[in-house]
């Protein structure tokens, strides 16, 4: 049993990582569709216009962030097999899947739905839309793995947390404590000796020699 909880910790810590890196992917985009917007400008516009026009850009970088997040807190929970963590983890990625469920069926139900959305001055979100339109079957197998990956992820977190915490597991951490409280809390072995008798034996000897001058001395009867 323990060796099946290590396994799946494993499978989840690697399905998690799939999630980080489309996170850092899309904050790495979102970065690069506002750099080349400032580089198109001739003046850089106030804060609240300048992101009213770059909202894909800051859609992209706020989602993963979030994602990024949500790994950190997985591999947090992985490692401790903590129940709140792994009901935190649980709760986000749920809510993930909701939002990617209701914009696919937005997409599949609404044929207007990009009239839904704000005007993008920086033509990025029509280039993206493009991008993925002709090569619809490579990002649709895509897409199935991410969502798959999380899918799978979140089932795994649901059996580790009702698995509870390995009493027989050992992190990092927990040896690195131990360790420092054993040198800490070390208790020294007295040095080994050898008694030395040969005090005790003069003592008696002195006591045995008082002993008998004081009785020599006594006047005999």
């Amino acid at each position: 049993m323990i060796s099946i909880a290590r396994t799946l910790r494993s499978f989840f810590k690697f399905f998690n990582s799939i999630m980080g890196m489309v996170g850092m992917s899309m904050i790495i985009y979102g970065l690069w569709i506002i750099k080349i917007w400032l580089e198109e400008r001739e003046d850089v516009p106030p804060t609240f216009e300048f992101v009213s026009e770059t909202w894909f850009a800051y859609t992209l970088i706020c989602t993963g962030v979030f994602m990024c997040v949500v790994t950190c807190l997985g591999h947090m929970a992985a490692d401790s097999m903590n129940g709140y963590c792994l009901s935190c983890y649980m709760v986000s990625m749920i809510i993930i899947l909701l939002l990617e469920g209701a914009v696919t069926a937005d997409i599949l139900l609404n044929s207007d739905w990009e009239k839904d959305l704000p005007e993008d001055p920086t033509g990025k979100f029509s280039d993206f839309m493009d991008f993925v339109e002709s090569n619809f079957d490579v990002c649709k197998w895509i897409m199935l793995v991410i969502i798959s990956a999380q899918g799978l992820s979140t089932i795994i977190a649901l059996v580790l947390k009702a698995h509870g915490p390995d009493p027989n597991y050992d992190s990092d951490y927990d040896y690195y404590t131990r360790s420092r409280l054993s040198l800490l809390n070390h208790n020294a072995q007295p040095p080994l000796f050898v008694p030395d008798y040969s005090l005790n034996n003069n003592t008696c000897w002195d006591e045995g020699k008082y002993i008998k001058n004081t009785v020599a001395t006594f006047p005999r009867v």
